[in-house]
């Protein structure tokens, strides 16, 4: 397993193939923004082998799949939620 370090920039323009060689190289990328860390893509078998497995993650139902919205009476239908990415 190998060891980069790139910047955030870098890793954004190559993102698909950061995370291809996390996966099947076993590559650890280290982020770097104006020369400081901020984050790591590291391959899920180095942090199960080190933490152990994950639980499954809830899913959430997703709007205009057979469920109603929800309103208030004042303000009538509350807006979606919207994630930044």
């Amino acid at each position: 397993m190998r060891n980069v370090s790139i910047s955030v920039t870098e890793a954004s323009r190559n993102f698909a193939e950061c995370i291809n060689r996390a996966r099947y190289q076993g590559t650890t990328f280290l982020l770097h923004k104006n020369g400081v860390a901020v984050a790591r893509i590291v391959p899920e078998r180095k942090v199960q082998a080190e933490e152990g497995p994950e639980p499954p993650l809830a899913e959430e139902p997703v709007a205009g799949d057979g469920q109603q919205q929800s309103q208030t009476a004042e303000t009538g239908p509350k807006p979606k939620r919207r994630d930044i990415w």
